[in-house]
């Protein structure tokens, strides 16, 4: 069973939000979407400073089995990016919630309202 933080929101596109505060807020894939993709050895980050849409694709995860799209769960400002993660995409399955988050993204604090909680995310990723 894959693990469903309660302080995270959800998209039924498998990515989390953390809001961090002041605006800002970590986006990550879940721990469904890396054990769904298998092992990950690239990651193709959005560019710093781009604007991203909700709902549209914003870079690109590469596993032994397949490549995905990975889908900005929010509209904003990409204020930050996980550079590591290039040099260690195994952090994405490792640790999906934690040093595997991707980017902070400047977003409007309506974006928040908008995800799923962490008990309609686990209904979805249970289905």
């Amino acid at each position: 069973m894959s693990t469903v933080p309660d302080n995270l929101r959800y998209t039924e596109t498998h990515e989390w939000v953390e809001n961090i505060g002041g605006g800002r807020y970590r986006v990550g894939i879940t721990d469904h979407a890396q054990e769904l993709l298998g092992d990950l050895v690239f990651v193709e980050l959005p560019a710093l400073g781009s604007q991203i849409r909700a709902g549209n694709p914003c870079g690109v995860l590469e596993s032994v089995k397949a490549a995905a799209d990975l889908y900005a769960p929010i509209s904003g400002t990409v204020a930050e990016v996980n550079d590591a993660l290039v040099e260690n995409p195994q952090w994405l399955n490792e640790d999906p919630h934690g040093r595997g988050w991707i980017m902070v993204v400047h977003a409007d604090a309506a974006a928040w309202d908008g995800l799923l909680d962490a008990a309609a995310y686990a209904r979805i990723a249970e289905a």
